[in-house]
């Protein structure tokens, strides 16, 4: 429960009665967890209202540039930001836009995986002394579902982050941590979720070397919540580090099968699968890990061949391949057939049964676009790993009139691309559906001018600070 959001809804919307309703609240939350007697808790509670009635009109009334910005008049779920659709990808290249062109050799601009950038050579000019030529870094939040369940939503976090790390080529070194829990959630929470990812770690020999643990919204938010975050950072030398827009005509596409993770394990838990303990514990690997692993430590180097890894998260794997084609300016093509071979048979039984389309979900499966003269060497070494990996489609030059990516099904060519979400996967998912809302394109308006304020805006402020020297 967010008191300070509902108390400004009162205070905006001039209800007299603003700090009863929100004493009522804090009562009827409160109540639930305190071991105090009703009067004490509703003493207590209208002690609280007040004081979060009267920092939240300080803050609602405070006015000047630093303060204030664009409103683009759509929100986070209207717009289906952060559900890995056309939505959330559109914003996601408006944010590359925002932070702007760095002096990385990737960032945010490059939607890719992780960012990168070069290491400093030593005073010769040459780099014999340096570890390697690149530092990659990435941070991935935890799924925002598993809440209440901690030690699943730590390990399924970490093992994100370190897949985003591996499929750039690199070689994690290092993990860390950040974890925020709501002001009633049981300290017990943070134990079993750095739990959950001290179990990737030591799996994987990635030390969790440092973090951070604090309340969500301090006083203001009520309730057990928990939200949080695992940020990782390797390293890779120049002749290993893959990238999306690497992608070449001719090249071949495989697939590792996919157990999911954190999708997959929130799938089962709350669509009520009567065989969900069965089908998180399949989750519970590091598989991936384990397949790129051995692509790098592969006597032919075959790391420094591939062109393209990542992991099929974002909108599962009709997301990834409108990355691809867009980073790479290539065509995809998949034979749906081989694409149904990469999903563990426990967990594809249950995409089957709730009738969840998994080509549009997290599966957690390694995807491989590389020359087709190293085809057989990948799966070999992948198949030696312990894992299973199949070719599943190819890449060509894109022509016009044809899509850009295609799902081949029964033999005919059908465009495969992006919904406006990704594929509903809870029951309240599907109430909210896949679909584009019909003011989409006019909310695109106010995204991009809320956009091009903030870039506006940074550089004014910037401008400002400088300009004191």
């Amino acid at each position: 429960m967010d008191l300070e959001g509902y108390a400004a809804y009162l205070i905006q919307n001039e209800k007299d009665d603003a700090q009863f309703k929100l004493k009522e609240k804090i009562i009827e939350f409160k109540k639930i967890r305190s071991k105090e007697s009703e009067s004490k808790i509703e003493a207590e509670a209208d002690i609280l209202a007040a004081a979060v009635l009267e920092e939240t009109k300080s803050a609602l009334f405070v006015k000047g540039d630093i303060f204030e910005y664009q409103k683009s008049g759509a929100s986070m779920g209207e717009f289906g930001i952060g559900s890995r659709g056309a939505g959330d990808f559109y914003v996601h290249e408006k944010i590359g836009k925002v932070i702007g062109k760095t002096t990385a050799v990737l960032d945010s601009s490059n939607m890719d995986d992780s960012g990168v950038v070069a290491l400093e050579n030593d005073s010769n000019g040459s780099n014999d002394s340096a570890p390697a030529d690149y530092l990659v870094v990435t941070i991935d939040g935890m799924h925002s579902r598993l809440s209440a369940f901690p030690f699943l939503s730590g390990f399924h976090v970490a093992k994100a982050a370190l897949r985003d790390i591996y499929v750039m080529g690199a070689k994690p070194a290092a993990m860390l941590s950040d974890i925020h829990v709501a002001d009633d959630g049981d300290a017990a929470m943070i134990f079993d979720h750095l739990a959950g990812i001290s179990a990737v770690s030591e799996l994987s020999g990635i030390p969790l070397v440092t973090g951070s643990t604090l309340r969500i919204g301090g006083d203001m938010v009520i309730g057990e919540r928990m939200t949080g975050g695992v940020g990782a950072v390797g390293t890779v030398n120049a002749e290993g580090l893959t990238a999306r827009n690497k992608a070449k005509p001719r090249d071949l596409i495989l697939m590792t099968e996919g157990t999911g993770g954190g999708t997959v394990t929130t799938a089962a838990i709350y669509s009520g699968y009567e065989k969900a303990e069965v089908v998180v514990e399949k989750t519970l690997n590091i598989d991936f890990l384990i397949a790129v692993q051995a692509l790098l430590d592969s006597k032919e180097k075959l790391h420094t061949k591939i062109h393209v890894m990542t992991d099929v998260t974002n909108g599962g794997v009709r997301g990834d391949a409108y990355e691809i084609s867009k980073e790479a300016g290539v065509r995809l093509v998949f034979d749906d057939s081989a694409l149904t071979q990469c999903v563990e048979p426990t967990v594809f039984e249950m995409f089957q049964k709730l009738e969840i389309d998994f080509r549009g979900v997290s599966i957690d499966s390694l995807l491989v676009i590389c020359p087709s003269e190293i085809v057989e060497a990948v799966i070999q070494t992948v198949n030696g790993a312990g894992v299973k990996m199949y070719v599943v489609g190819r890449v060509e030059e894109k022509q016009s009139g044809m899509v850009d990516t295609a799902l081949v099904v029964d033999g005919v060519e059908k465009e495969f691309k992006p919904m406006f979400r990704e594929a509903a996967y809870t029951p309240i998912k599907k109430v909210i559906g896949e679909r584009a809302p019909p003011e989409f394109e006019e909310m695109k308006k106010g995204i991009d001018a809320a956009a091009d304020a903030a870039i506006e805006k940074k550089n004014r402020i910037v401008k400002r600070i400088q300009s004191r020297k």
